[in-house]
């Protein structure tokens, strides 16, 4: 599988990914302020009729404890992942949920593939067989990253500030383990990447304890006069719209078995795709991954696809100078998959002035991808 979209179980080695054929589950556990059970139901009713005709939606339930009124659950089912984090990170659901987080103490969310179903019933039209998905290994690490730009002119002194700030001190009481950080620049957008571990409840927690902490504070105060938008991150409310709003979700990690090399390097690429086509590269990117890792020979030995809208970043670990290898660099080594991109890349959008076919492309649009890496660093406690 290259070009197809279709991602393949890889041997060995960590493999995640939210293109495995599976349906979503979300769950989303709450606690609902004394008194407000009607209101918060009232929200949530119509948050269901708007969503109903949110592309990939299949159907969801809200289930109250018998035992602790103030206890709700709410599950929804997806057709994808991918079409449950279109909506999730968009304006959209930010406005929907508004007046039902107005209702809650606490939320939490969980998100799961639906590997195995018994009992099911379904027998609707058109239904079908589901595929059998591949049950994947995982390596205790949480992926993500968020995007943001910064006004024109302000990409020297904002990328002095980055480099020179410290990581969070995160320990043993913290509800997450901040990991291995990278801060990656691309004209003037910005990408952190995160690997968190021990996470004790749902990414959101995570994220805001991290923006609570000194050192976020401080860098906060120091990028305030450089950023495009403004964000607020001193308040719960503002700092989880900033999250969302920026939020890359890690929608595919392979990473190879063979034992760690001191000759392995990390480096970033930005994707711009075309209008409605960014699904599409990660999908073709993400193949590309799992058949370069897979081979015992070849310089790829991890690689994270990030996806939001029309763009893609591609985080990859290689064991060799990433201009030595562009095909593997860029992720395109398969002829076929580098037809594919010519039709989803923004070309223009990378001021790639030649065919992708061309011999000279592929080292060009490693250079145009390329991010300049900031800052990448591993958190002195783990």
């Amino acid at each position: 599988m290259t070009a197809s979209g279709r991602v393949a179980q890889v041997s060995g080695g960590v493999s995640q990914s939210a293109f495995d054929g599976s349906r979503l589950r979300v769950v989303l556990l709450l606690e609902v302020e004394d008194g407000a059970q009607q209101e918060f139901l009232t929200a949530y009713e119509r948050m269901c009729r708007r969503v109903a005709s949110t592309p990939g939606h299949v159907q969801d339930q809200v289930c109250q404890s018998v035992e602790d009124p103030a206890q709700w659950l709410i599950t929804s089912e997806w057709e994808s992942a991918p079409s449950f984090l279109a909506w999730v990170n968009s304006e959209e659901h930010l406005e929907m949920v508004r007046p039902l987080r107005a209702c809650v103490r606490s939320m939490r969310s969980l998100r799961y593939g639906i590997v195995r179903e018994t009992g099911s019933g379904r027998s609707e039209a058109g239904a079908g067989e589901r595929p059998v998905v591949p049950v994947r290994v995982g390596d205790g690490v949480v992926r993500h990253a968020l995007t943001y730009t910064v006004v024109p002119g302000s990409e020297d002194k904002v990328a002095e500030i980055l480099a020179d700030h410290p990581l969070p001190a995160t320990g043993e009481g913290d509800p997450v383990r901040l990991g291995r950080t990278g801060l990656f620049l691309h004209g003037r957008r910005v990408v952190q990447t995160f690997e968190l571990r021990h996470l004790r409840g749902d990414l959101l927690t995570g994220l805001l304890h991290l923006a609570s902490l000194p050192e976020t504070r401080a860098l906060e105060e120091a990028l305030a006069p450089h950023l495009e938008r403004e964000r607020n991150l001193d308040e719960v409310s503002a700092a989880r719209e900033f999250f969302t709003r920026a939020a890359l979700s890690a929608v595919h990690h392979v990473a190879s078995s063979r034992p760690a090399s001191p000759r392995t390097r990390r480096c970033a690429l930005a994707y711009p795709a075309r209008t409605g086509s960014g699904e599409a590269l990660a999908r073709l990117l993400a193949g590309q991954d799992d058949a370069a890792t897979a081979d015992p020979h070849g310089p790829l030995r991890a690689a994270t696809v990030f996806h939001r809208d029309d763009l893609v970043v591609r985080l990859v670990d290689l064991d060799a100078d990433p201009a030595s290898c562009p095909a593997t660099a860029v992720g395109l080594a398969d002829p076929e998959a580098v037809t594919a991109a010519a039709s989803l890349l923004d070309t223009a959008a990378l001021d790639l002035d030649r065919p992708l076919a061309d011999d000279r492309a592929l080292p060009r649009l490693l250079a145009l991808a390329g991010m300049r890496t900031l800052a990448d660093r591993t958190a002195a406690d783990l």
